[in-house]
């Protein structure tokens, strides 16, 4: 049972590589464009302003090398290897625009077509084929711009664009379901509606990506690794294949646009009140203005109805979001990048979050990976030093731990009350190891500005009680640890008030808010992380630590967080964001 998934990750690496090798005998019969999809890509001008000085950031590593082509230097690690031969960076330079840029972007591309266009590297895979193909599509005109001697040879970079689509027809079916299928699948209709003599090919890739649609995406409008970020990935794409079947005067199939229908109102669901993204199982909150623009761009107006969407509640109201995490976690093959997240929660209040969950560590090493996928790196409450969900054994090829023993039985309402709405949630999760039910109720007022939350713990079953039981002795009934944890926003200045009876957190909009307890547990700002893979190290942050001991079956802890008195109910946030942060 080990073996198999190693033996067949070989046999694609090989079948990968046989092909690219044979699509780039040919010599190409591509001479340029039958259209050319207008370029629907957001770049960052300060990230290609890096580019083009030499400094090289790619999935949380930072390699600088002035005057180098970024071909030229050693990859940290693999993820930082995978993000150069997708080429996504074309975004960031074309973002500038000027003449600088434009030459970096001409000449790492011709020198990739010299060291990899016969089919070496790294780069030969579907996904990477596809995201490659989209960027070298969308900024053909950026890149081939040049006059007299300046201007560069086209003849290479067709002929690859031709090898590249039909490596591309062949191994499309290779890519992982989901994301990697969709981007395969995209790029794929890009270059067929696009290039001379490959129209044939999109056909086929039409055909596909509307199955593909109509089986990853369920009827929530989500993906099953239940990842915002990716969702957002996947709706883009689709948007952008749509877009250029419509500019090529191609029809788009019903189950590509349902498709669209059904995730756009998910993405608005979690999409939080500064626009960005909540940040649950291995998704970041997405880059600045991409979810708004993506959702504009599609043309859907529809929002979801109420319920969970891809798992998730979602309360509002005034200038406050929260989004809850409440839905079993995701299994299989979709949990290579899960949480033990469940019942946690974010609170965005207008531009700044507020309560978060730590994120992905990915990008810092396999330490800070497990880290964040841990329950105590989320705003949730861990039993005993467990979490929600274990991880299991790493494959010994891929290294992916899966997320395993997750809650499998959680009863959800969300329901209006007199003054705002109510979210109700218990899970399993603990059920097995201590015998206890988790139980949260949050509360937000019809303004905003009050947040009321109960968390509790109770045996429910007589199986469960005598589980309890023995979990207690071996305490030698001093009681089972518990930890209710709400990890807070970097940028909020948090203090523990004298007596230790309540935190004050100030916002850079100037709003206060005040956390306060029943008083039966004890209170501790402690310190905490945030991760983020646009930055080279974590970030240091505080997090409010509620932590007791179940001694009895049931156990209630009662706590809130609400905005000061003197918080006005208008606040004019003025204080400017730098949309490309250095580290601390």
């Amino acid at each position: 049972m080990i073996r198999f998934p190693q033996l067949s990750a070989r046999k694609a690496h090989l079948l990968n590589r046989l092909y690219a090798r044979a699509a780039t005998r040919g010599g190409g019969q591509t001479r340029g464009f039958v259209s050319s999809p207008e370029p629907r890509t957001i770049g960052s001008f300060a990230r290609g302003r890096q580019l083009v000085a030499g400094n090289f950031l790619f999935a949380g590593s930072l390699v600088s090398a002035p005057g180098q082509s970024p071909w030229d230097i050693a990859a940290p690690d693999a993820a930082f290897s995978q993000a150069l031969h997708g080429f996504a960076w074309l975004d960031d330079l074309a973002a500038v625009g000027d003449s600088a840029p434009r030459r970096a972007a001409q000449t790492w591309l011709w020198q990739w077509i010299d060291l990899y266009g016969k089919g070496r590297g790294p780069g030969w895979t579907p996904d990477l084929t596809g995201r490659r193909l989209i960027r070298w599509i969308n900024h053909a005109l950026f890149m081939l711009h040049g006059s007299g001697t300046n201007a560069p040879d086209s003849a290479p970079f067709y002929r690859s664009l031709d090898q590249q689509t039909r490596f591309l027809s062949k191994r499309w079916h290779a890519a992982a379901p989901g994301l990697a299928r969709f981007e395969a699948l995209t790029g794929l209709i890009y270059a067929g509606l696009s290039l001379e003599g490959l129209e044939g090919l999109a056909d086929p890739a039409v055909k596909a990506l509307a199955r593909e649609c109509a089986t990853q995406i369920d009827d929530q409008g989500g993906l099953p690794t239940r990842n915002p970020e990716e969702l957002l990935h996947v709706f883009t794409l689709l948007t952008w294949a749509a877009a250029a079947l419509s500019d090529a005067g191609r029809g788009t199939p019903k189950a590509h646009l349902a498709a669209i229908e059904r995730i756009a109102p998910t993405l608005r669901t979690l999409r939080h009140a500064d626009g960005g993204l909540a940040r649950f199982h291995g998704g970041g909150r997405g880059a600045e203005g991409w979810l708004d623009h993506a959702l504009a761009s599609s043309g859907v107006r529809k929002t979801q109805p109420d319920g969970l969407s891809m798992g998730y509640a979602r309360l509002s109201a005034g200038r406050t979001s929260i989004i809850i995490d409440a839905s079993p976690p995701p299994s299989g093959a979709a949990s290579a990048n899960a949480h033990a997240s469940t019942l946690a929660f974010e609170l965005t209040s207008g531009r700044r979050p507020l309560i978060v969950n730590c994120g992905s560590g990915a990008s810092f090493g396999i330490e800070w990976r497990r880290a964040g996928r841990a329950t105590p790196s989320h705003s949730a409450l861990s039993l005993g030093g467990y979490s929600s969900a274990r991880l299991d054994t790493a494959d010994r090829r891929s290294g992916v731990e899966s997320l395993i023993d997750g809650p499998t039985r959680m009863p959800v309402e969300i329901i209006p009350v007199s003054d705002g709405m109510k979210f109700q949630g218990g899970h399993d999760g603990y059920v097995l190891t201590h015998g206890l039910t988790h139980a949260r109720t949050l509360e937000l007022a019809h303004d905003g500005r009050a947040l009321a939350g109960e968390d509790m713990l109770l045996a429910m079953q007589d199986a469960d009680k005598r589980r309890f039981d023995r979990a207690l002795d071996r305490t030698k009934l001093k009681g089972i640890g518990f930890d209710i944890r709400f990890h807070l926003h970097p940028e909020v200045d948090a203090a523990l008030d004298l007596g230790g009876a309540a935190v004050s957190m100030a916002l850079k909009s100037g709003e206060i808010w005040v956390f306060r307890h029943d008083g039966t547990l004890n209170l501790a700002l402690e310190p905490g992380a945030y991760l983020e893979t646009t930055r080279l190290k974590p970030r240091a942050s505080m997090q409010i630590v509620l932590s007791g001991r179940a001694i009895n079956p049931a156990t209630r802890v009662r706590w809130s967080l609400s905005k000061a008195q003197e918080t006005a109910i208008g606040v004019r946030d003025l204080e400017r964001d730098d949309p490309f942060l250095e580290d601390d």
